[in-house]
This record gives C-alpha cells, sequence and structure tokens, in this order.
C-alpha cells in the first residue's frame, strides 16, 4: 500500500463546467512547474486538483492566479457539472454549458444544508449522471427534465423526475425553488437524498409545481 503524502492538494480557480482556454492551461503549467508540484489530476466536478504542496505553496499558487486566498464558501452547490450540450455534441438535444451559466449565477449562492452537487447533461444519456446527482438536469428535444435527491456515494440512490419539458428559465425557477424547500425543511449535513427519502413525493412535487 503507497504512504499516505503528508501534504495537502489544492483545487485551481476555475475552470467552470471543465471549458479551459488555452491561456488557462498555460497557466496551469507554469504554476506547476513554478513550486514543483508532483500532481495534476483532473477531478470529477471537472476541475484541476494540484496536489502534494505545502499550505505555503498553495497561498502563493493562489496569488499567481490573481486571488490573495483560495475562496471561502458556505456548505453548499460548489460547482456544476455540464457537458458539451447540443452546441458541441452530435447527441445534444440542449446546450448545457449555456444553462449551467444560468444556474450558477442563480443558485451558486443559496445556502444549503449540506454539500449538494449539480449535474447537467445535455441528452438522455446523461453524460453528467444526472439521476445521481442532488440536483439533475438532461435534455430532450422538448425541453429540460428536471430530478432531486440523487446521489452515488457509499449509499446510492437514483433521484427522483419532479418535471420534463422545462424551458431554460422553467427549469432555473424550479431547481431554485427545491434548493430552497430543502434548505428549510432538510436535517443539518443531510444530503438531498436522505431528505427524499423521508419526503412524500408527490407532497414534494404539488409543492415545487403548484399542482
Amino acid at each position: 500500500m503507497p504512504a499516505q503524502h503528508p501534504k495537502t492538494y489544492n483545487i485551481l480557480p476555475g475552470p467552470k463546467m471543465g471549458l479551459v482556454t488555452p491561456d488557462y492551461l498555460e497557466a496551469v503549467a507554469a504554476a506547476a512547474r513554478r513550486h514543483n508540484i508532483p500532481l495534476l489530476k483532473l477531478t470529477s466536478a471537472q476541475r484541476i486538483a494540484i496536489g502534494g504542496h505545502s499550505p505555503e505553496a498553495a497561498a502563493a499558487i493562489w496569488h499567481d492566479f490573481g486571488q490573495g486566498e483560495g475562496p471561502k464558501k458556505p456548505v453548499g452547490i460548489h460547482y456544476i457539472q455540464a457537458c458539451p450540450g447540443a452546441h458541441w455534441c452530435k447527441f445534444g438535444r440542449q446546450d448545457s454549458p449555456v444553462l449551467g451559466k444560468k444556474m450558477e449565477e442563480t443558485l451558486m449562492s443559496i445556502p444549503l444544508p449540506a454539500k449538494t452537487k449539480v449535474g447537467i447533461s445535455g441528452c438522455p444519456m446523461n453524460c453528467c449522471e444526472s439521476f445521481v446527482r442532488d440536483l439533475g438536469v438532461f435534455g430532450k428535444k422538448n425541453g429540460w427534465t428536471l430530478i432531486f435527491g440523487g446521489n452515488g456515494g457509499g449509499v446510492p440512490r437514483i433521484g427522483d423526475i419532479i418535471a420534463n419539458d422545462l424551458d431554460d428559465d422553467s427549469v432555473v425557477a424550479l431547481a431554485k425553488k427545491c434548493l430552497r424547500h430543502y434548505a428549510a425543511n432538510a436535517r443539518k449535513l443531510e444530503r438531498t437524498a436522505r431528505f427524499m427519502e423521508r419526503t412524500d413525493l408527490q407532497k414534494f412535487k404539488e409543492a415545487m409545481l403548484g399542482n
């Protein structure tokens, strides 16, 4: 068994939804060389993690990317995953990065009881694993389907479909409503999967959809 590395790792600023530029990649490479970083890893969150450095190096790396220190954010949504979507993938039915940006602008600041993962897939093949995300969305010809309460961890759960055939504005508004309800009613550090397991799905849908 390999020895545990005693040092820390740090998530670099960006990229959003895995979208990178040549300048960003060159900056990552330069920082890794400058600070003798032994590990660069693409994470499941579509970000680049750097590993095997000291806390002092972490502060210097944040400075290299124009931030005095790493971002401080309360528990909640830390990132949104999205596939290339209809503009870049022949299987795509809806534009995932565009929706991801709208969700980021609307949802990221909502305080939530626990870590919350968001996955946006542009077609029903669900490359961003929307059914096992706390909040999942996938595209079909007639619009977006919203899923809530999924989890892919040690106690996995397939999320519940809350609504179908939503346009961009409608799916963002419904996602916000689901998260607000979850925030108001969940226990501290309770993930959406455990919350939905003890929640009556029909009553939840009626509250969210106004039926």
